[in-house]
């Protein structure tokens, strides 16, 4: 039995389990055919993708809500969140039918604006305020303690921790089989923090990996300096993922716990997210893509186990969808942008059409303005290749014909305004 002032005890789990029974659903564990003959384990998806409001977050969001209206009678809470967290605090007040202020980020787009909406009806009033979630943040916390209204944390708070837990009691509750791991996306950490409370105590054989974000990484630079550290920049594209400071309660539990972190590019996560879409049907955002991204990391240590890859979330805007092609075509090596000098003359596109480009190489982007008083002109092309492997024979073709200027995926300061 673990001892520790950290963990979640069973009871307060159990307890969240009887508390949000009436609102959040029990979502499936499914064995994935595909990819358990790809990875030759056992491999399921626990498919938070198909809960309401389309997240995890409505567990932990609902046990606390619920919770304060049992136990104080609250009338009203408040919050601040750019996503998931938001849309669960919403669904909540609509269901108590209580009231509550959600301060989102004035840069949120209108599509999750609207989602919030949505859930939480003529109980939610939405804030824009500020920049950033962490400016949105402390205006929420200000309004909360100037009108003594009960705030609901994203993710540090035992309560919402307690909730997120339940989701872990499914898995085992479904699973005919012993777990050997589970993979689960960490941002805030309560998810994790949940999950360890109950595998450590009822599956301690089971190994919990923690997977995050490359941009992001919080939990693996606080292991790595052994406190919990706010990161000076974060890369935000994993949204649902992506927090430059987790936790105090959580960074304690996953210090503790957690058998291993590790870090997926952003660009693989894109690559993942598009082949589950194409061969499963299987819409996620971005930070749901990250559990199932760590199977490849862990393909020889979890061949011939049994591993789950927690689908933590299936929120993702259509109007990323080409965003999110592109940096996956970057990751797999198959879209380059080059600056290219051609000659100022008749021809030299031709030229470089017919004997440059491979017979299966695509210009997807080409920006050109003739400059009357020069004998070369740039333009930027973007080419995409049918394999990677074609790259050095492309580049070999444009030395040799005098078309290599500078190639700009490794320029990340000229790279930015492309995509």
């Amino acid at each position: 039995m673990i001892t520790t002032k950290n963990i979640i005890s069973l009871d307060e789990i159990r307890k969240a389990q009887k508390n949000i029974k009436d609102l959040v659903r029990h979502t499936p564990l499914i064995k994935m055919q595909l990819f358990s003959e790809r990875y030759q384990s056992d491999i399921f998806f626990k498919r938070e993708d198909l809960q309401r409001v389309r997240s995890y977050k409505i567990r932990g969001a609902f046990n606390k809500i619920k919770s304060l209206v049992d136990a104080e009678k609250i009338e009203s809470v408040v919050c601040a969140s750019a996503g998931n967290h938001a849309q669960g605090v919403a669904q909540a007040c609509h269901f108590l039918n209580i009231s509550g202020v959600i301060f989102m980020p004035s840069t949120t787009p209108m599509q999750k604006i609207r989602q919030v909406e949505m859930f939480g009806r003529d109980n939610v009033e939405i804030r824009l305020s500020g920049d950033t979630f962490d400016a949105s943040y402390a205006i929420a916390k200000a309004y909360s303690e100037k009108e003594n209204i009960a705030f609901v944390h994203p993710f540090d708070d035992e309560l919402i921790i307690a909730g997120q837990g339940t989701l872990a009691m499914e898995i085992l509750e479904d699973s005919n089989q012993a777990i050997d791991y589970i993979f689960v996306p960490v941002g805030g950490g309560g998810l994790a923090s949940g999950i360890i409370s109950v595998f450590k105590e009822l599956s301690p054989e089971t190994k919990i990996i923690g997977v995050e974000p490359e941009g992001a990484p919080s939990l693996k630079t606080s292991l790595e300096k052994g406190e919990n550290t706010e990161l000076s920049s974060i890369n935000k594209f994993v949204d649902g993922a992506a927090v430059k400071k987790m936790g105090d309660k959580t960074f304690a539990i996953c210090r503790e716990f957690i058998d291993d972190v590790i870090t997926i590019p952003e660009g693989k996560v894109c690559s993942t997210l598009l082949k589950l879409y194409n061969e499963k049907a299987i819409v996620v955002e971005p930070a749901g893509a990250l559990s199932v991204a760590a199977l490849d990391v862990y393909q020889e240590k979890i061949k011939g186990k049994t591993a789950v890859s927690v689908i933590s979330g299936g929120n993702n805007d259509i109007t990323r969808m080409e965003e999110i092609k592109e940096r996956a075509l970057l990751f797999e090596g198959l879209k380059h942008y080059f600056i290219v000098p051609f000659p100022q003359r008749a021809g030299a596109l031709k030229e470089f059409v017919v004997d440059v480009l491979g017979e299966n190489d695509d210009i997807t982007f080409f920006e050109y303005t003739k400059k009357s008083s020069r004998t070369t002109g740039s333009a930027v092309v973007g080419i995409e290749l049918k394999s990677k492997e074609d790259f050095d024979p492309l580049v070999k073709r444009m030395e040799e014909k005098g078309f290599l200027g500078e190639y700009l995926n490794d320029n990340p300061q000229l790279f930015q305004f492309l995509i």
